[in-house]
């Protein structure tokens, strides 16, 4: 029952934010998903295992915030949760699409030992059936961690029956490198796709790992 009052308060909550963000022009979306298995940067973040995800975006002018959170397991049982909140500015110039903004990743029981934020520029341009995309993420120094950069670069085709196939590669400073390919499908309210994800750390061969991932995300 406390469960099912919660539901229809969260509910009801979500509904009036909704009406009053398109009172006032700014746009509201949200996302949830289901994956395998929660890859980032070619890591697992699951020990393979599945994942449940969602987050909530504001967007006005260009400017966007948001939170995004899933669950976690790095086996230490210390922590089970990650909190992402970030915002930034995106915009088109000359045919350029560029996006600039910042991230802070939290874990709610490892603050000292995991919390850390990023800055981050990125730049990608779309033609009919084929598009390119970069990013670097700065790692911000605290007196807790010093974060490594990231840079990634990516590219994705159209293909017959309304299929995308994207591919990317990543280099993280001191901890290794990623590559994935994959394809997915849009299916109006939701997507579908599957990838194949390759790490090989930097400098421990034990470290690497090779996944397929399969998710369904809905957006609304």
């Amino acid at each position: 029952m406390k469960l099912l009052k919660l539901s229809v308060i969260t509910a009801l909550l979500a509904t009036s934010i909704f009406a009053e963000a398109e009172k006032s022009g700014v746009s509201v979306s949200a996302n949830v998903a289901l994956t395998s298995n929660y890859v980032w940067r070619g890591m697992t973040q699951t020990k393979d295992s599945p994942a449940i995800q969602g987050g909530v975006d504001l967007e006005y002018a260009g400017l966007y915030a948001g939170v995004w959170g899933s669950n976690v397991e790095f086996g230490d049982g210390k922590n089970s949760l990650e909190a992402d909140v970030y915002a930034g500015y995106a915009g088109e110039l000359e045919g350029v699409g560029f996006d600039i903004g910042a991230i802070e990743y939290i874990y709610p029981n490892m603050s000292d030992e995991y919390n850390f934020a990023e800055v981050y520029f990125g730049l990608s341009k779309e033609w009919e059936k084929f598009g390119l995309n970069a990013k670097y993420s700065v790692g911000i120094e605290t007196d807790e961690l010093d974060p490594e950069d990231y840079w990634e670069v990516g590219a994705s085709v159209k293909l017959p029956y309304e299929i995308g196939f994207s591919v990317s590669y990543g280099d993280y400073d001191n901890i290794g490198t990623n590559y994935s390919a994959g394809l997915n499908r849009s299916f109006e309210k939701f997507d579908l796709s599957v990838a194949y994800i390759d790490f090989n750390h930097e400098s421990d061969s034990s470290s690497d790992e090779e996944n397929v991932v399969a998710t369904v995300s809905f957006a609304f």
